[in-house]
């Protein structure tokens, strides 16, 4: 049954338990665990629940209350564990593979996608999708990389990567544009460092999104975005940095993080096979954007 439904209407049925889409999973899993047949949906309100047959009702609660007692319910909305996720790698696949065939000089890519202001300001505006995909060496690919995965793999945690990939890479692409028109001379930049910072961005504002109405103090409150933006600047400091970039894919990343409904973060919500639709866009941004950079 899709977890999407609605309530169900049928008064044999009865609900054991409520909660998060993690929390549900594991509680099916431990019905399953003994044989217990049961539906799991999810109410109008955003929760997920789980209902079985009046005559199984007793067993299930009996078989979740003992689980319970040995694994105590997590705190709403924790901290974000370590956890690792594949849904990063494809996204950082598209920056490896258009870097590997610049480095391997069969096609001139560097000079065709690089992000100049002067050819973006004279109407080549696909360079600030291009850009991203390119870097100067090894070294710039490996920092990219990395701190891409660290901060991509903490959104999957709270949402399902692939369906916010297509806007954190426009919004890069937007942050591109800004610092095209705001420097307006001979400058050039390249590298998928203002994607990484469009995505802290976007995480600084699912976790403010997240945090608790009750929470007392101001600064408590904009901890997120607070810490996010230390973290950005922290990360986009040294030399032959692109700050500007920086900056402003962090401030066009905050818009990505409003996305997301706030039912569809607070309760979770499972990877599904229409998140393909997702990938395929993020793809096709890019290989739209070197198409008009080759012609």
């Amino acid at each position: 049954d899709s977890p999407e439904a609605q309530e169900p209407e049928y008064p044999e049925i009865v609900c054991v338990s409520e909660g998060t889409f993690r929390q549900i999973r594991d509680d099916s899993l431990v019905l399953l665990s003994q044989g217990i047949s049961h539906r799991l949906l999810r109410s109008i309100e955003g929760p997920f629940l789980i209902f079985v047959l009046p005559e199984h009702e007793e067993f299930a609660r009996l078989q979740l209350a003992l689980y319970r007692k040995e694994n105590p319910p997590k705190e709403e909305n924790p901290p974000i564990p370590l956890t690792f996720s594949l849904q990063p790698l494809w996204i950082l696949l598209a920056p490896v593979i258009f870097t590997l065939i610049d480095f391997s000089g069969k096609v001139n890519l560097h000079s065709r996608g690089i992000s100049d202001a002067g050819k973006v300001l004279k109407g080549e505006w696909w360079r600030a999708l291009t850009a991203q995909t390119l870097h100067g060496d090894t070294r710039h690919l490996a920092s990219n990389l990395l701190c891409g995965y660290i901060v991509m793999n903490m959104i999957t945690f709270r949402i399902p990567l692939l369906r916010l990939a297509p806007f954190i890479a426009v919004a890069a692409a937007i942050a591109n544009l800004c610092v095209s028109f705001t420097v307006q001379s001979d400058f050039r930049s390249l590298g998928f460092s203002t994607f990484v910072f469009a995505a802290i961005g976007c995480l600084s504002v699912i976790e403010f999104r997240l945090m608790p109405k009750e929470t007392h103090g101001l600064l408590r409150r904009f901890a997120p975005l607070c810490g996010a933006a230390s973290l950005a600047v922290f990360l986009g400091l040294g030399e032959n940095a692109d700050i500007l970039g920086h900056a402003y894919g962090f401030i066009a990343g905050l818009f990505c993080g409003l996305i997301p409904s706030k039912k569809a973060l607070r309760w979770g919500t499972p990877l599904s096979s229409t998140d393909i639709v997702g990938i395929l866009f993020y793809y096709a941004l890019y290989a739209f954007a070197w198409k008009m950079a080759m012609s």
